[in-house]
């Protein structure tokens, strides 16, 4: 059996799961491209020019252009760590701001406006209370990788892709809305002052923040459990 063409993208940083998930790809001897790129960075023009059977995204720091999506004969697909209910960026602090008592990880085609296309599949685990940000994210990691390799042994074995009669819930969220879901204002509720700081709060990152006579201020979390 003739193996399929594979390009893969996917980020260029330390990360578990991602090393994973590359390593499993590696070892199936397939016709298998990788190409890493670290967050801001520019897709490579040359790529325009790939062609094959599958183009996979898995947490690529790009927004795969129209013209690199035809390039792919059988399918381009991205995997998503966000459920179809959140789709586009902050799936995981609209989670945990809405309480959410669930949450999943997609696998869907590519179109032109990221987190729109059919999808292929979702793997969903529960949400618990005491979830975080960086508890879901690390928990949604685990979850992507399993469902990247069952979609992979389609791929490889020459089956047809998985067909899920799931649906995107709403429009994907954009950053500006992820930005104002942070801001805390001092009319707010305590009650909602503190689930948004509970939605922005990541290790390392700024979180919540509000705007006082021209200056912004900003909550940050403790560091992440040991």
């Amino acid at each position: 059996m003739k193996m399929p063409s594979v390009l893969i993208l996917s980020k260029d940083r330390d990360d578990v799961m991602a090393k994973a998930a590359l390593a499993f790809a590696r070892q199936h001897q397939m016709d298998c491209r990788i190409v890493l790129g670290a967050s801001g960075s520019r897709l490579d023009p040359a790529l325009l020019d790939w062609e094959g059977d599958f183009l996979i995204s898995y947490l690529s720091p790009w927004i795969v252009p129209q013209a690199l999506l035809e390039r792919a004969r059988v399918a381009a697909i991205n995997f998503h760590p966000g459920p179809p209910e959140y789709p586009g960026i902050g799936c995981f602090n609209f989670a945990i701001y809405e309480q959410a008592s669930g949450y999943g990880v997609t696998c869907h085609h590519m179109k032109a406006q990221v987190d729109t296309g059919v999808i292929v599949a979702v793997r969903r685990f529960p949400l618990f209370a005491t979830d975080t940000v960086h508890s879901l994210s690390t928990r949604s990691s685990a979850n992507l990788l399993i469902l990247f390799q069952e979609v992979m042994d389609s791929i490889i074995s020459g089956a047809p892709l998985p067909e899920s009669d799931e649906y995107w819930r709403r429009r994907p969220y954009t950053r500006h809305e992820m930005l104002e879901l942070f801001r805390v204002r001092p009319e707010m509720p305590p009650e909602e002052v503190t689930r948004r700081v509970k939605a922005a709060e990541f290790p390392g990152w700024d979180g919540a923040y509000v705007d006082l006579a021209g200056h912004r201020f900003h909550h940050r979390g403790p560091p992440p459990s040991q």
